[in-house]
């Protein structure tokens, strides 16, 4: 990852307590950004509060890869290419090996190489949070900045068009659709 113009390289570590870090809340996305694109890092570090009824739907990062641990709650999780990407649910979807969604609790992994399809989502009636890293290109707190704008504009039902917009930006394919609670 190459550092953004005017930022000078990192000579010391990032050490926070619990809750610090800059916040970016809108229209149901509420994530801690602990290690952001100002630090030259080999990925975005976060902690993300995913409310109940939230659903990232479905999408592909062809040049970076993510992962993702359940702290508390529960999370339906995703990481896989599907026999058929046209069904607009990916909890229905299956790979060719038989593979379904996982819906997991605190210790839940996923790990997501570029190229590989995979949702997230709280279908819990509880919130979730996750520590979440991504190393997609232009800085994931960036994306989340402008994703916060869009949700809080749709006030729960993002525009699409505002969405595709946005992920094609920052390198991301949107398969199935994005819903927010509104």
């Amino acid at each position: 990852m190459t550092t953004p113009a005017n930022t000078p390289p990192a000579t010391t570590g990032v050490a926070l307590p619990p809750g610090a870090g800059r916040r970016i809340v809108g229209g149901g996305l509420d994530a801690t950004v602990k290690v952001g694109s100002d630090r030259e890092p080999f990925a975005s570090t976060f902690e993300v509060v995913v409310p109940p009824g939230y659903d990232v739907g479905a999408h592909v990062h062809h040049h970076g890869e993510e992962v993702f641990y359940v702290l508390q709650g529960r999370l339906d999780v995703l990481a896989f290419e599907p026999v058929d990407r046209s069904m607009p649910d990916w909890h229905e979807w299956e790979s060719a090996d038989g593979q379904r969604y996982l819906s997991g609790g605190p210790g839940a992994f996923l790990h997501v190489p570029p190229g590989v399809p995979h949702a997230f989502a709280n279908t819990s009636g509880a919130t979730t949070r996750v520590f979440f890293q991504s190393s997609v290109p232009g800085g994931h707190d960036n994306y989340f900045d402008e994703l916060a704008e869009v949700l809080r504009a749709g006030a729960g039902h993002p525009d699409p068009a505002a969405v595709t917009d946005l992920r094609r930006r920052y390198d991301i394919e949107q398969l199935t659709s994005l819903r927010a609670p509104g």
